[in-house]
């Protein structure tokens, strides 16, 4: 996070919750060691909803054409009224005038964590956390990588993993019982 572009205040301030899909979502990065020195980096997006990964990309690169992908992912699948919060880090990828004029143009607000508080963006590295359990920080190749992080994120944790914080089911599930009950 040190470099020269404008924050955003901390909108969020840790009120991990949404009342509905699409309010509040919250973004980051993390790395992967692939093979025995290369790199390999995955932005992704939450709705603090459900937990669902609503968006993510992965690249060689950390940097805003990969978390841009990433937020072109979630808007593409969610297609979000404004007044969406987004809440990320101070990183230099979330703070470029790229991604910030993609968020103003879909009337997204954004929020930014403090500078050096992972405890303001506590739900992603939460996420990344798990992953990285569950998963592995490390793959043979990014050919590896990219079909592995797809199955987890798309197949397992999407559609199979259960949350404590939203009633012992998945994303998916949660989603769908919601969208069930009010209907």
């Amino acid at each position: 996070s040190d470099h020269d572009q404008p924050v955003a205040a901390n909108l969020l301030n840790r009120e991990f919750t949404a009342p509905a899909p699409n309010q509040r979502w919250v973004g980051d990065t993390t790395e992967f060691v692939i093979g025995s020195s290369g790199k390999l980096y995955l932005a992704v997006i939450l709705d603090l909803f459900s937990r669902f990964a609503v968006g993510w990309a992965i690249s060689a690169i950390n940097d805003r054409h990969l978390t841009l992908r990433a937020l072109d992912a979630a808007l593409k699948r969610r297609c979000p009224d404004s007044g969406l919060l987004h809440h990320s880090d101070q990183g230099s990828p979330y703070a470029s005038e790229d991604y910030q004029a993609v968020l103003e143009a879909q009337g997204i607000t954004c929020s930014m964590s403090r500078r050096g508080n992972c405890y303001d963006n506590a739900v992603m590295e939460a996420f990344f956390s798990s992953l990285k359990f569950e998963l592995s920080d490390r793959f043979e190749s990014c050919g590896e990588a990219k079909m592995e992080l797809f199955d987890y994120i798309e197949v397992f944790y999407n559609q199979r993993r259960r949350h404590s914080t939203i009633g012992q089911i998945s994303p998916a599930a949660f989603e769908k019982a919601r969208a069930t009950h009010a209907a």
